[in-house]
This record gives structure tokens, C-alpha cells and sequence, in this order.
């Protein structure tokens, strides 16, 4: 079936078409079951913990399993496909959250954290879902494809936060503790969007892709497609800096919205505002993703770049400077977050595209979405801690400087691709 579709434009137009639509399926439900680790999981630690120093540690500890998750999921894929890939995560992450709410019925510390680093595999498993989309685009589609997949998370990523009060009324009356029942919809959630990919993912798209390339490359196909999606080589720059992108602006969106549920709660601020202002929060990570999709596409990545370290840097310095009760605000700087790490994430993610072949892609996205994840440890892990000793407006200025950093990383791209440059025509 895949030699069929490997040789087959209109057939792999449809299978384009029909891929979006199921990863769109799948992120929305993807998107409902990384919403609960988000919203309660600082609120669920704290409660357990009895302490706030330590607030931060279960978004620590869901984006290091993720870093586990992104790598393995990327290894498979590459390997498998994105079919046997994107399913494992999903219901990874369906296992972490039923130990998370056993964790929390037995008050189990240790099984909590274990539970969270499982859960964390559908966190980054609903990224990696990204990629799917644009295994069989075009290199003027790339980043629209990508935001296709993005924009879908939009729908379950808003219910959820907004479903913490009336699932912690559902946990109550079972005598499950009420900030364990978003954990019971990320469970269901999770195990759809992994069936949905496991059932409907076939044929895979990213094995079509690799196996279209090959038909390619031994039939010596000459078209202005197979030159924009088929490199000689991985260019090496263009990976690093697209990693930097996703890494920079994950930590700046990780550690400020990690704390902004304590940072509200210590304000007066109940579950209802915090699953309000988190939600509008996500609603901002994905819901613009169309609309930047087309704008990567059509100004190019670079100018989105420079417009994610601006939005950030401002949502960081709102978040340093805006009364903590102030409720619109805060909702506002929240969404800057959002925004802004929506446009480093597509941008990012295209660069990564353009600057892979399909013999490493899966892999290497693999290994880029690690260190996204491991950058979101280390954020979510320190915002406790300056939380704790400083205050929630420092971590919004920290927050700004890494933003802007993006700044030099664009700069010194742009040298490095003069140098090279320049090299080639001397070797010429």
C-alpha cells in the first residue's frame, strides 16, 4: 500500500488531507488531557507537599518524562512511523494520569512523582503530533500544516482548565480529592487521542514520505517539490537555531505560567479565576496557530522569531508589574505568553523541518523536543525556587532577558550563513 501511494500525487494529496484531519481529531483530545497537569498540578503538589517551595516540581517532573517520551516517540517514528509512535505516547500519558489520581486517593508522595514523569509522555506526545501533519506537505505548506495540528489542541486545551471545578465536584463524589479530578478526563482524554492515531493513522505518512523520496531519488525525478523537501544534507545551523527557538521560548512560557495559579491563589484568586486565566492562556497558545501558520509561511520564520521575543518579553514584564489581584491584567499577560510562544513554536518548528532530510528527521525532532522539554524542567523547577525566595516579579523579568536572547541567536545565524557563504565561493 505505501509503494502505491509513494508514486501517486493525487493519492498522497489525500493522504495529506486525511492525516490533518486526524491529527486534528486526536489534539483535541490531547489538548483536554495536558490541561489538568498544567492547571492543578502545582495546587495538587502543594496540597500534598504542604509547602510551596516545592510548587513547580510536577510541571518539573511531566517535562522531564516528556524529554523520556520526546526521545523515544522520535526513535520509534523514526523507525515505525508516526502511527506506532504518537499512539505509545498517548497512552503513556493515559497511565500517569490514573497513578497520579491513585497517588492522590492514598496520599503516596512517592507514587505521585512517578505518575507525573509518566503523565509528561502525552505532554510531549501532543507536540510530536505536530510533525504528522507535515510529513507530506510541501515546503510552502510546512508551517501551515504544522498549525493545522496546533490550532486543533485549541479546543480541549480551553475546555480543560475550565472543567477543573465541575471534575473536582465529579472526584468528590467518588471520594476522589477534588484537584485529582482534571487527572480523570487527561485519562480518558489521553487514551482516545491515542487510539484515534493507533486506529485511523494508516497508511503512515511519514513511512509514505520516506518511501516517495526514495522513489525519487531511483527514478531521478526532477520537480521543484522533491528539490524543497529533499536536502543533501542536514543543515546544522538551521537545526540548532530552530532548537534554540523552541528551547528559549518553552522555558520563558513554562516558568511563568507555572506560577501564575500560585501567584494568583496567594491574591485571593479561586480554582474558577485560575481555570479562567490558564485557559484563555492555552486558548492564546493554539488558537492563533492558523493565522501564524500562514504568516511563517508567507514573511518568512526569521520575522516571526523576532515577533515571539518581543511578545514575550512584554507578557514577562506585565507579569512583573501588574497588581496580582488584578484579574483582566494578568488574564492579558497570560495571553501574551501565549502568543508569543506560539510564534516561536511554529517558526521553530518549520526551521526544524527545512533543515532536516527524511533519513534523520523523526529522530532528530525527537531530539530537539527533549530539550525543549528538559529547558521546561529546568524553568518550571527554578520558578519555584525564585518564587519562593524572590518574587513572582523577578521571574517575570528573568523571563523578559531570555525572551530577548533570541535577538543574538538570529544575528548569530545570520553571520554563520555569510561565512559559509563566503567559504563556498573561495572553495568555488
Amino acid at each position: 500500500m505505501i509503494k502505491e501511494y509513494a508514486t501517486s500525487l493525487e493519492r498522497q494529496e489525500r493522504l495529506y488531507k486525511r492525516t490533518l484531519t486526524i491529527v486534528v481529531l486526536s489534539q483535541i483530545f490531547g489538548g483536554a488531557g495536558l490541561a489538568a497537569g498544567i492547571t492543578v498540578g502545582a495546587l495538587l503538589a502543594r496540597e500534598m507537599l504542604g509547602t510551596a517551595s516545592f510548587s513547580g516540581l510536577p510541571a518539573a517532573l511531566f517535562t522531564l518524562g516528556s524529554a523520556l517520551s520526546a526521545f523515544l516517540v522520535g526513535r520509534i517514528s523514526q523507525v515505525k512511523g508516526r502511527r506506532l509512535g504518537l499512539s505509545f505516547g498517548f497512552f503513556a500519558g493515559a497511565v500517569g494520569a490514573v497513578g497520579v489520581i491513585i497517588a492522590a486517593i492514598i496520599h503516596h508522595i512517592p507514587l505521585l512523582f512517578l505518575s507525573l514523569f509518566i503523565y509528561g509522555a502525552g505532554t510531549s506526545t501532543n507536540l510530536q503530533a505536530r510533525y504528522a501533519g507535515a510529513d507530506l506537505a510541501s515546503a510552502k505548506q510546512r508551517a501551515t500544516a504544522v498549525s493545522i495540528a496546533l490550532v486543533s489542541t485549541t479546543f480541549g486545551a480551553v475546555a480543560g482548565p475550565n472543567l477543573v471545578a465541575p471534575m473536582g465536584k465529579v472526584a468528590t463524589f467518588f471520594h476522589i480529592p477534588e484537584l485529582a479530578g482534571p487527572f480523570m478526563l487527561a485519562a480518558v482524554a489521553y487514551s482516545l487521542a491515542g487510539l484515534t492515531f493507533f486506529i485511523y493513522l494508516r497508511p503512515d505518512p511519514f513511512l509514505v514520505a520516506r518511501a516517495r523520496e526514495q522513489h525519487r531519488a531511483q527514478n531521478d525525478v526532477d520537480d521543484a517539490d522533491a528539490t524543497t523537501q529533499s536536502l543533501k544534507e542536514t543543515d546544522r545551523v538551521g537545526v540548532i537555531v530552530g532548537a534554540l527557538v523552541l528551547v528559549l521560548t518553552h522555558v520563558v512560557m513554562v516558568a511563568i505560567m507555572t506560577m501564575t495559579p500560585i501567584h494568583m491563589e496567594d491574591h485571593g484568586k479561586g480554582l474558577t479565576a485560575v481555570g479562567f486565566v490558564i485557559g484563555l492562556h492555552i486558548a492564546a497558545m493554539y488558537l492563533p496557530s492558523i493565522g501564524t501558520g500562514i504568516l511563517v509561511d508567507k514573511i518568512g520564520r526569521i520575522f516571526m522569531v523576532v515577533a515571539s521575543a518581543v511578545t514575550l518579553a512584554i507578557s514577562g514584564l506585565m507579569a512583573a508589574f501588574v497588581p496580582g489581584d488584578s484579574l483582566v491584567l494578568l488574564t492579558i499577560a497570560l495571553v501574551l505568553l501565549g502568543l508569543g510562544w506560539n510564534f516561536g513554536l511554529i517558526s521553530g518548528t518549520t526551521m526544524i523541518v527545512d533543515a532536516t532530510t527524511l533519513e534523520t528527521r523523526a529522530k532528530t525532532q525527537g531530539s530537539v523536543d527533549v530539550w525543549v522539554a528538559l529547558g521546561g524542567t529546568a524553568g518550571s523547577l527554578l520558578s519555584g525556587v525564585v518564587v519562593a525566595y524572590t518574587s513572582y516579579m523577578i521571574l517575570g523579568l528573568l523571563g523578559s532577558y531570555l525572551a530577548l536572547l533570541l535577538i543574538p541567536v538570529l544575528v548569530w545565524q545570520r553571520m554563520k550563513r555569510r561565512k559559509n557563504a563566503r567559504g563556498n565561493k573561495e572553495a568555488v
